[in-house]
């Protein structure tokens, strides 16, 4: 082999290298809260610093494992035992640390990041300008999303930001708390405070939705529903446990949450408290959630 093609050779190795380190890297920033929750598990209780789990390693009738939100690390008191995001994943799902990142990384979509979410490593992200939606790049993903811009156009905003000397815009949900979440094709971030949002036509009946797109899609797919039914937009299945006040006060619950582990549990244990509650995830079945529908059948 001659020097050129062995430092050709040396270049990809070292290539591949750093973008497992990256992948490794970014897959860490996962939150585990989050992460937990998209495998069907919910806080105990919790603090803005951290949350308690039953351990999903066995069966306990205290909580003993502990997430801290900050470190975005977990520790199993039962056990002795802690460590990132990746660990937990590969312990629960049995994967070596190369499934694990695959899968991580095909959840992202759906994942935020563990820390604080006004942060984005150590830097806040600073909002600057909200105005209507304007922006070609905004408007061609809302089409990629098959969403009208009409239909988004009351509810979604273009929202300008900065990280740190960066700066970027995004499709813009305000949840009720005046946080923002933020969407465009490339990122997903969180504006804090992180909250449910709330959209109120002073109907009876309540529809349950994961996010931002599920709520658009669900205009475009059932909008009986929403001229029938208040919106409620979980933004995180996290909150699944913190809205018993909101969905105390309705006379029907309306769940159109993720067709995945994750939406089934959640929905099983809201049907469980709310005998009100009905599972409506029919008007997509086959598809993981209403925007895949919509997008599936307007091709």
């Amino acid at each position: 082999m001659n020097d050129s093609s062995s430092n050709h050779q040396n270049l990809n190795v070292n290539r591949a290298m750093k973008e497992k380190r990256f992948n490794c890297e970014r897959a860490r920033t996962v939150s585990i809260v989050d992460t937990i929750a998209k495998l069907g598990r919910f806080p105990v209780r919790e603090t803005d610093k951290e949350a308690w789990f039953m351990s999903p390693f066995r069966s306990e009738t205290q909580a003993s494992f502990k997430v801290s939100k900050t470190l975005n690390r977990w520790y199993d008191h039962g056990e002795g035992l802690g460590g990132n995001v990746i660990d937990l994943v590969c312990r629960l799902k049995s994967f070596s640390v190369a499934e694990t990142l695959k899968w991580l990384q095909a959840q992202t979509s759906s994942f935020s990041f563990h820390q604080h979410p006004t942060v984005v490593g150590e830097k806040k992200i600073n909002i600057h300008d909200i105005r209507p939606i304007s922006h070609v790049a905004l408007i061609d993903y809302l089409q990629k999303r098959k969403i009208p811009l009409t239909l988004a156009y009351g509810y979604i905003k273009q929202v300008h930001y900065r990280i740190g000397k960066k700066s970027f815009f995004a499709l813009g949900l305000q949840n009720k708390n005046g946080g923002w979440e933020l969407r465009n094709c490339f990122q997903k971030y969180c504006a804090s405070p992180k909250a449910i949002t709330l959209i109120e036509n002073h109907n009876p009946s309540l529809a349950v939705v994961e996010g931002m797109f599920d709520f658009l899609s669900l205009l475009v797919i059932r909008p009986k529903w929403f001229i029938e039914s208040d919106v409620l937009i979980l933004n995180s299945l996290t909150f699944v446990t913190k809205v018993n006040s909101i969905l105390e006060k309705y006379s029907a619950l309306n769940l159109a949450l993720d067709n995945d582990s994750a939406g089934d549990k959640s929905t099983h244990y809201l049907i469980g408290l709310y005998p009100k509650a009905m599972d409506r995830r029919n008007c997509y079945a086959g598809f993981k959630d209403i925007n895949e529908k919509l997008m599936h059948h307007a091709q």
